[in-house]
């Protein structure tokens, strides 16, 4: 204890000497300072804002600044010798959250020059909405039509757009509205329309950006518009597999009701579909598919159709000389063929024909319970499944049945009396 005493009353007289000399100096500077008010306008800088999160209403900016300018040469005081921010690392980012109180930090930017004293607001409420997206219909807005013309229904570059920006605002989002204006010339409308954010009562929604954020629009209009009912024609596009071939097309409803100006109708006969692919396919392609309707045509009740392209496998013949043979003989009887070799074209898919073996085919007729004489006769061919014959040539095998000879038993010779042989006798 002594030892902090002595330590503190050691030296005391320069000790007071620096405290009263620090006093006269800060006096001295409070004595060339002067109080003043900033009346300009501080935007409030934001630090540390998650990516994912947008700050719901406006930051307010800083005004009535109070400061004092240090020394004798004041200097210039504008907006760029202060700046003000807000730290948003603490404020969470949940949808509808209440808001959060922050505190704004001013700072001089030559604080050699000048030292804030206060300013307003010091605080400020903050809510951070997560940034969210989603996908809305486009739909098109042209108010009202002048009398005598006729609109149809308009036709947009793309059916759907996407919506992003805060939570709070992309949730009232009903869909992405294009709006158009009807001239009473009735020219038709074909033209790229900026796109806007609309609620369900078609209210413009604020702070959302949407993408892409406009579309083409097309309207047709008219005053001499007719209908008419026309035959549809599916287009297909590319081949089948190989070996496979197109056995049919049709197209469900095959009549379509379009109309157009009177004019541009009476040169159609019939509206094309989009494309169909076929490409390599080996069975029956359905699909649903658009209309590809000319310019100025629309089709009344009907979207798409059903294209039913139907696929057989490709068919052909092919020739083969097979040799005849006979089934079912009677080993007693005598055959004659009128043709030891028939040529037979047998018909069916090409990729059955192609695999198969011509040597190993034989062509044969039944001779079972045959009568002797002469016989016309088919050949018959034993051909793999999906396999026919077509054709034979000779169409029929000429067979001649002739029984096998009976030969006679040959007579026992006699032996006369003087030719007898004569019996030994044994002594």
């Amino acid at each position: 204890m002594r030892r902090i005493v002595r330590f503190v009353f050691r030296n005391w007289p320069l000790k007071l000497a620096a405290i009263v000399l620090a006093t006269l100096l800060y006096a001295g500077l409070i004595v060339s300072a002067s109080a003043e008010t900033f009346p300009g306008h501080i935007a409030i800088q934001v630090l540390n804002q998650p990516g994912n999160a947008f700050i719901i209403g406006n930051l307010d900016d800083v005004t009535l600044i109070r400061y004092l300018a240090i020394g004798t040469n004041r200097p210039i005081v504008t907006t760029a010798s202060f700046t003000a921010t807000i730290d948003l690392a603490s404020v969470p980012v949940v949808a509808g959250s209440p808001p959060v109180s922050v505190p704004v930090i001013v700072r001089a930017t030559d604080p050699g020059s000048i030292q804030v004293i206060d300013f307003s607001p010091s605080r400020i409420q903050v809510r951070l909405d997560p940034l969210v997206t989603k996908t809305v219909l486009v739909q098109v807005a042209h108010g009202t039509v002048p009398e005598g013309l006729d609109v149809r229904e308009p036709v947009v570059s793309q059916e759907s757009v996407t919506v992003s920006g805060p939570d709070s605002s992309v949730v009232l989002v009903a869909a992405a509205e294009a709006r158009v204006r009807i001239q009473p010339s009735g020219i038709d409308i074909n033209q790229v329309v900026d796109l806007v954010a609309v609620d369900a009562r078609g209210a413009v929604v604020p702070t959302v950006e949407l993408l892409p954020s406009s579309v083409r629009v097309t309207i047709q209009i008219g005053s001499q518009l007719a209908t008419r009912a026309l035959p549809v024609n599916p287009i297909v596009a590319g081949s089948p597999a190989a070996g496979v071939v197109v056995a049919g097309i049709t197209a469900a409803p095959q009549l379509v009701t379009v109309e157009a100006e009177s004019a541009v109708l009476a040169t159609l006969v019939k509206i094309d579909t989009q494309p169909v692919s076929i490409a390599g396919a080996t069975a029956d392609v359905v699909a649903d598919v658009k209309l590809d309707l000319p310019p100025g045509v629309s089709a009344l009740g009907v979207t798409t159709v059903r294209v039913t392209v139907s696929l057989r496998p490709q068919l052909g013949t092919r020739s083969f000389q097979l040799g005849v043979g006979l089934r079912n003989a009677d080993p007693t009887t005598h055959y004659d063929l009128g043709a030891g070799q028939v040529v037979v074209t047998v018909g069916g898919p090409l990729t059955a024909l192609n695999a198969l073996n011509g040597a190993a085919l034989v062509a044969t007729v039944d001779v079972a319970g045959l009568s002797p004489g002469t016989h016309t006769l088919a050949a018959d061919v034993r051909l793999p499944t999906g396999l026919t014959v077509v054709a034979g040539s000779p169409p029929e095998v000429i067979v001649i049945v002739t029984p096998a000879p009976t030969l006679s038993p040959s007579p026992t010779p006699t032996l006369s009396p003087s030719l007898a042989p004569t019996p030994s006798v044994v002594p």
